[in-house]
């Protein structure tokens, strides 16, 4: 039981109470010192030694205000009442807050005297040359410490303020070298990509030209006209990427506003041009009630996917399906790949309802008599897709399907971008 209420004591004065505490505890402590000292020399009997000591002792409440006052108030308790504490609180304080060298050295002389003369001064033994010095000694090192430890105070104050400046100088610094760096490698990958592939797209535009122009065959002239529509199109882009790549700050907000912004209205066209069986299923309008950035989001979701399924599942059927949604989950029903649903009742409030879009591309098994196309492949998509629906408080959810099939599926909330 005692345990219990020691350990709630401990407690509480961690707590509010502790944190009320401690601002007053520079300011009540000085005051009990110089009071226990002033009793301790002067007894409890009221007469003037006592009251001075007693001013004294509560003339240090305002010693952070008034330091040099306070200081000089303190005197007379030391002259007369011979107390010690408050007069050295009071030029303590004064070292720390007015550490002028004359202000100091005035105030060293004014403690020396106060403490080397006796009250009345009709006592002073001037012929007493040992009690003197002893005395005198005395004086000047209960003057010497509390200076020599105000000043050691502000001084490691100085240092500390100077140390916090100069870590966040560091930082500031640390931020502007990553700055330059990210923008110099953002200038080098702008330079790769419009020394390497726009130079090869360039060539397969001009070689799809050649063969739309020469070639007598509808269906070659047709595909080459894909090819080179294709080329243009991804030629703009790659010139606003790179645009966007060698911008930098606010530059790269403005580049970024002038990059092709594809929508939903830009659909059956992907569609028409991806070669493959797909059948599509548009049951919002484009543009109506959501977002450019969500629309982009789903764009980007449905393109990956197709490219997916030219990749692995050649002459595979596929099905796209865009539906606007009321309930969107947010980031905390946390849906990963292959994996389901969020569980119980904290998923439930872990979701939030918003009107949203929902993006569903699935295809099935692939023909065992397509060719599968040597196209590279570095893994990045889905994860690509999973970070975009994320950073638009979405989901993403990529799995196999028990047909041999694949199925990925993105919903976004609308206002999130």
């Amino acid at each position: 039981m005692v345990a219990r209420g020691e350990a709630k004591g401990r407690a509480l004065l961690r707590g509010r109470l502790g944190r009320r505490l401690c601002p007053l505890a520079p300011v009540v402590v000085p005051v009990l010192l110089a009071i226990a000292d002033a009793m301790l020399v002067n007894g409890l009997e009221l007469d003037l030694e006592v009251g001075v000591s007693m001013l004294a002792a509560a003339a240090l409440v305002l010693r952070r205000r008034f330091p040099l006052p306070v200081f000089l108030f303190t005197l007379p308790g030391l002259y007369i009442g011979y107390i010690w504490f408050a007069p050295m609180i009071g030029l303590y304080t004064l070292a720390v807050h007015r550490p002028g060298r004359a202000r100091l050295g005035l105030c060293a002389v004014l403690l020396i005297t106060a403490h080397f003369f006796p009250y009345p001064i009709s006592d002073f033994v001037l012929t007493d040359y040992r009690e003197n010095t002893q005395v005198l000694i005395d004086a000047c090192v209960t003057s010497a410490a509390p200076i020599a430890l105000g000043l050691l105070v502000r001084t490691r104050r100085e240092l500390a303020s100077r140390v916090e400046d100069l870590t966040r100088s560091l930082r500031r610094e640390d931020r502007l070298l990553a700055d330059r760096v990210k923008t110099t490698e953002r200038a080098r990958l702008a330079r790769e990509m419009h020394d390497v592939v726009a130079h090869q797209v360039s060539l397969i535009s001009l070689q799809a030209g050649a063969v739309q122009v020469s070639t007598e065959d509808a269906a070659a002239r047709a595909g080459a006209r894909t090819i080179r529509e294709l080329s243009v199109r991804t030629l703009e882009e790659l010139r606003h990427m790179v645009g966007v790549l060698r911008a930098d700050g606010g530059e790269a907000a403005e580049a970024d506003g002038l990059a092709p912004q594809p929508d939903l209205e830009e659909l059956p066209r992907l569609i028409e041009m991806s070669a493959l069986d797909v059948t599509y299923e548009g049951g919002v309008v484009a543009g109506a009630s959501g977002t450019k950035t969500v629309e982009r989001a789903a764009f980007r979701t449905v393109q990956e996917a197709l490219t997916n399924v030219r990749k692995h599942a050649p002459g595979a059927r596929v099905r796209v399906r865009v539906d606007p949604v009321d309930g969107v989950p947010g980031e905390g029903s946390g849906r990963a790949e292959g994996a389901g649903r969020a569980e119980g009742a904290e998923g439930a409030e872990e979701s939030r309802a918003a009107h949203g879009l929902r993006v569903e591309i699935r295809n099935g098994p692939p023909d065992a008599t397509a060719t599968v196309p040597a196209l590279p492949g570095g893994g990045h998509g889905l994860v690509g897709l999973r970070e975009r629906a994320q950073s638009l408080g979405g989901t993403l959810e990529a799995r196999h399907t028990s047909d041999g099939g694949f199925v990925v599926r993105a919903e976004f909330p609308y206002g999130a971008g």
